[in-house]
């Protein structure tokens, strides 16, 4: 059975959780993603019982008030969503931009979802003045009401009374973490999916999260970062400091869709990095442990 994917959303990890899953440790209290999107990684944590609490936050406070709707009233925000999509029959277009508008004046989440099943890449874009301002696309209707309807229910299913949601910044999230919890980020700038000119929901200093991740190092408490990629020989991604001793795992995340698109026969490599205190509650064999610090495991798996 697929993992149920109510938010698309561009970037997610729903394709490579299961190989994210894999470090995560046998037991802790809580994990918490303080750079939610699509929640993928607490989905498929809650899917595959590797964890039951959790804390999802993401800065953009309309994606948060639709996970609360999916979560917490998952039939009324389905209903919205069947009358919304049906709306647009016979004037695709035109209706997407009517309820564009509706969402950049009111927020509600039902238009967001909408918008998301509905535009270009399923991604998300603002511009300066924080209005959503991706296109549709004019290929397809966006995502059938019955499938979005079994996939709300299902998660719903999974996260009712075992989520906090939060919208607020991720320094906040990070402060409510203890050393019995599990840590994993996905922040919005960095990855195969590096936003050239637009702006995502809130911009994110880059000194400032490294200084966040020595604390939690200092602090002892486990985390798994999605961070950087590359595709061949191409990197994504500003370099992490050694200093952070940081292991690094690539994933093949599959063929690259724009090489595809030109004939080319590339792969993309998706990074993430684990932390020491993590190292320390999971097994890995010795060998891999006594590598040096970043040093670059490849494991060939295709989403």
């Amino acid at each position: 059975m697929k993992l149920p994917h109510p938010i698309p959303y561009q970037g997610s990890k729903r394709n490579l959780a299961d190989q994210i899953l894999r470090y995560f440790p046998g037991d802790f209290y809580r994990l918490v993603e303080p750079f939610a999107g699509s929640a993928a990684i607490s989905v498929a944590s809650a899917f595959y019982f590797k964890a039951n609490k959790f804390i999802i936050n993401d800065v953009n406070q309309p994606l948060i008030a639709l996970w609360n709707e999916i979560i917490n009233n998952p039939t009324q925000i389905i209903k919205k969503y069947y009358d919304i999509w049906n709306g647009q029959i016979g004037n695709e277009e035109e209706y997407y931009y009517h309820v564009r508008t509706l969402f950049n004046t009111t927020k509600q989440p039902e238009y967001l979802l909408f918008l998301l099943a509905k535009c270009v890449k399923s991604a998300v874009r603002y511009n300066t003045m924080g209005e959503f301002n991706q296109s549709p696309d004019k290929r397809r209707l966006g995502r059938n009401p019955q499938m979005m309807r079994e996939d709300i229910f299902r998660v719903s299913n999974l996260l009712k009374n075992k989520v906090e949601l939060y919208s607020t910044d991720y320094s906040d999230i990070l402060d409510k973490a203890t050393e019995d919890d599990l840590i994993y980020m996905d922040p919005p700038y960095q990855g195969t999916g590096i936003n050239g000119g637009f702006n995502y929901a809130g911009n994110i200093d880059f000194d400032d999260f490294i200084i966040s991740l020595y604390s939690l190092n200092k602090k002892n408490i486990p985390f798994i970062l999605s961070f950087d990629g590359r595709t061949e020989n191409k990197t994504y991604g500003r370099p992490l400091p050694d200093e952070l001793n940081l292991t690094k795992v690539e994933i093949n995340a599959g063929r690259s869709t724009q090489a595809t698109l030109l004939n080319r026969k590339e792969y993309t490599y998706e990074a993430i990095y684990l932390s020491p205190s993590l190292l320390q509650k999971i097994d890995i064999s010795t060998s891999r442990l006594s590598k040096p610090s970043l040093q670059t495991y490849l494991f060939e798996v295709y989403a």
